[in-house]
């Protein structure tokens, strides 16, 4: 799939393109799942210009599983037939992984542990590895009180399982329709929207240790309900720099991804997989994800 030119779901195309050639250090990868998310549709409709270049067609998509098709030169760590999974964005955002074949660096692979299915291995890096920075950056202690913004979310559902592992007590914002799941991942949900920080103070009256915001639009509730000296990240506001917080962007990371896979295999992480579309119905799914309606990953089968 491909988009000649910034804009809304109609400037995606299927079309051919070459077969990418394979470098030094390189790998290419026979996908044969990818997984949406939200950062694909908002770099296609130019939201994200000012941080990336383009080089057209693009090809979209950040996150895939495969087997692993050619190697380059000096690539001794994989072979032919490797199932691996990659989190591949570059510098220039035009050699997406919604095609049958991506060549990535070795650096940014990591092979698939037996038990896990390529797609859920397809739906992890992303959301993974921006749960995994985020809980890391907040230096979590058993008994700490964390509260996640969006945290039904797929990576504030990840978030949520890597604290709560971590031993903190954790307090996850999300529509009623989601407290149960959050309820199974070990967090107290609350419900977003008018009077949360009411809410918030009433389930922890002593204010929190730390929060996760994967929504955006919550600082001041953030700030609020944080306790002196706390500590407190955002994927999603960068103001978050001017009151002490970091603002995260996920970045390649191939150990870490190794951890997360390591982590679904042993039963100690879950993904939920919401549906799976074809690769032709990529503005279906990108549509859905818009929408705010998916309950979990978006998945794109793209081989067998």
């Amino acid at each position: 799939m491909t988009y000649s030119k910034y804009g809304s779901n109609d400037v995606l195309e299927l079309t051919e393109q070459p077969l990418p050639k394979v470098g030094p250090g390189e790998v290419r990868i026979r996908v044969t799942h990818a997984s949406v998310n939200p950062v694909d549709w908002k770099v296609m409709s130019g939201g994200l210009d000012q941080l990336m270049d383009a080089s057209f067609p693009v090809v979209p998509g950040w996150d895939a599983a495969g087997l692993v098709d050619a190697v380059g030169p000096d690539v001794p760590e994989f072979g032919t037939g490797d199932r691996v999974a990659t989190y591949a964005r570059k510098q220039v955002v035009s050699g997406g992984t919604f095609a049958e074949y991506v060549t990535v660096f070795a650096t940014d692979v990591a092979a698939i542990p037996a038990g896990v299915d390529d797609d859920v291995a397809a739906s992890l890096p992303l959301t993974g590895l921006t749960a995994l920075r985020s809980v890391e950056a907040l230096d979590l202690a058993a008994g700490d009180r964390l509260l996640v913004h969006g945290a039904s979310g797929g990576v504030g559902s990840l978030a949520v399982q890597l604290a709560v592992a971590a031993g903190a007590e954790v307090v996850g914002t999300a529509s009623e329709r989601n407290h149960s799941k959050l309820a199974a991942l070990g967090a107290t949900p609350v419900a977003y929207g008018q009077g949360l920080e009411d809410r918030l103070r009433a389930v922890v009256p002593g204010g929190f240790d730390a929060v996760a915001d994967f929504a955006g639009g919550v600082l001041d509730t953030t700030l609020a309900v944080l306790k002196d000296g706390g500590r407190h990240v955002s994927i999603a506001d960068p103001a978050v720099t001017e009151h002490a917080g970091r603002w995260l962007w996920v970045r390649p990371d191939c150990p870490r991804l190794t951890r997360l896979l390591h982590l679904v295999a042993e039963g100690r992480l879950t993904v939920d997989i919401d549906r799976t579309f074809d690769l032709a119905d990529l503005a279906e799914a990108f549509a859905l994800s818009q929408q705010g309606a998916a309950r979990g990953k978006l998945v794109l089968r793209i081989a067998g």
